[in-house]
């Protein structure tokens, strides 16, 4: 029996039962009034009356009743299982099926619903083969990889891990996959490492030196977030990271035999260049005779190049301790206007040479620096000559020192032609230098002076415009 039927059958039975109903109450009223009420078979006759109603009104309830409960539940029943029917599937029962019959209409559609979990069951078995092949694909593709590297979930979770990595870290992959790296971390002092990396960033991002193989190899770690957009959303949420480790200790090696080969040479070209300028010296004195002017425009040319020859060899003699990590730094309590006095006296020569007029702005009270004065004099001079070198002739330079809290800044500011503000950041990279510069150098000063300043854990920065002069900044925490 269909719904159609079963709500026709219900309707039809409640329609006939208040039909006749009625009916049975008419009939009664006409015999109640067609009796005479003083006749002696009234009584009795009114009240068999009044007994059939009562059955027969009684029927009529308890068959109403029977259908209200009834009715409801035949047509709830198939709809109740369909429902169910649909969470198993979502909840990726494939396995579920519909059995309704005895419903013309929700036998169709269990029908339907059983082709469709057949299907998705077929679906899902095909699917999984490809899953699994898939998988297998990507586990040999990242097992080829010569780098070591590991995926990690949003829990920290190891997913995945190439032999380079397992090697490196002496684990075995049994052990790993799919448990917190956190976890074996704890045993695992690299690990840990690397861990602690991802978490918290080091800026510095200094190489990681590991013993493997019998040897030390030094590693770039790279961390790479995996960020997923879901069918239907907007907004990409991270699934993951990745640590990717590149071995770079034959770039290491070859930049440390680099540092040692500058250094000797630096080395070597001193006492050459000593024994020039001593040459040139004693050929300078008057006492051996007077220099024609040929002879005086060569000595002053052979000295100059001397002298930026002993600058350069200096430089580089700094460079490859920076890099060596040899810098050693021998602090005491300095006044600033002491550095700002050493740096003007070993530029005055050159500043009478271009006319340039060192203007000096110094606060009456100010904090002493416990720096490396050497060091630090050094940078303050070099900053020093690059302002009067880029500035026009007869132009002005501004060095001085003031406090704020407990940031003490020197600054030498020169008003030439500026620095372009894309080249900010890469003029303290070595051996860079603006495009079209005319002036002569070796573009190792900066990124000496910002390594010596980093160094005291101070910064050196720029303030820089075209056409406005350039302003170098260099701040020590003295709190």
């Amino acid at each position: 029996m269909n719904i159609k039927t079963k709500l026709l059958f219900g309707i039809g039975m409640l329609a006939g039962m208040i039909i006749l109903l009625v009916t049975l109450s008419v009939v009664n009223l006409q015999i109640l009034t067609a009796t005479d009420p003083d006749s002696p078979t009234a009584g009795p006759g009114l009240q068999r009356a009044l007994i059939w109603i009562s059955i027969v009104g009684g029927f009529c309830v308890l068959v109403g009743l029977g259908l209200l409960i009834w009715l409801p539940k035949s047509i709830e029943r198939p709809i109740k299982e369909l429902t169910n029917g649909i969470m198993e599937i979502a909840n990726r029962n494939y396995e579920k099926r519909l059995n309704l019959k005895g419903n013309e209409e929700f036998n169709d559609v269990a029908e339907s619903f059983n082709r469709m979990a057949e299907r998705l069951a077929e679906y899902r078995s095909s699917t999984l083969a490809d899953i699994l092949s898939t998988k297998k694909y990507l586990e040999a593709i990242v097992n080829s990889i010569n780098e070591p590297i590991i995926g990690l979930n949003t829990n920290r979770e190891i997913l995945f891990i190439n032999d380079e990595a397992l090697g490196i870290l002496n684990l075995k992959r049994e052990n790993v996959i799919r448990q917190s790296a956190e976890e074996l971390a704890l045993k695992n002092d690299l690990l840990r490492r690397l861990i602690r990396e991802l978490v918290s960033p080091d800026e510095k991002k200094e190489p990681l030196k590991i013993y493997a193989d019998n040897k030390e190899s030094y590693f770039q770690v790279r961390y790479i977030p995996i960020r997923y957009v879901e069918t239907g959303e907007s907004s990409a949420k991270s699934i993951g990271d990745v640590i990717l480790l590149k071995n770079i200790t034959e770039f290491k090696e070859l930049d440390s035999a680099k540092t040692t080969f500058i250094s000797t040479i630096s080395h070597e070209l001193k006492t050459p260049i000593s024994a020039i300028m001593m040459s040139l010296q004693l050929f300078e004195d008057k006492r051996i005779g007077n220099l024609n002017e040929e002879q005086e425009q060569l000595s002053r040319s052979i000295k100059e190049n001397s002298e930026r020859l002993l600058n350069i060899t200096g430089e580089l003699l700094n460079m490859t301790q920076v890099e060596a990590g040899k810098l050693q730094l021998m602090p005491k309590i300095t006044k600033p206007i002491e550095l700002i006095n050493y740096a003007i006296n070993a530029n005055r020569v050159q500043a009478e040479k271009f006319g340039c007029q060192i203007e000096v702005e110094y606060p009456e009270k100010i904090s002493k620096l416990f720096v490396d004065s050497e060091k630090i004099a050094w940078v303050i001079t070099n900053l020093l000559s690059n302002a009067i070198r880029y500035s026009k002739e007869n132009s002005r330079v501004i060095i001085g020192a003031k406090q704020e809290n407990n940031i003490v800044e020197i600054y030498v500011q020169d008003f030439g032609k500026g620095i372009d503000p894309r080249y900010h950041k890469s003029i303290f990279d070595r051996y860079f230098r603006v495009p079209g510069t005319k002036v002569q150098g070796s573009g190792l000063g900066l990124s000496i002076s910002k390594d010596f300043v980093e160094a005291h854990n101070g910064t050196l920065t720029v303030e820089s415009e075209l056409g406005k002069g350039s302003k170098f900044i260099i701040r020590f925490n003295v709190g």
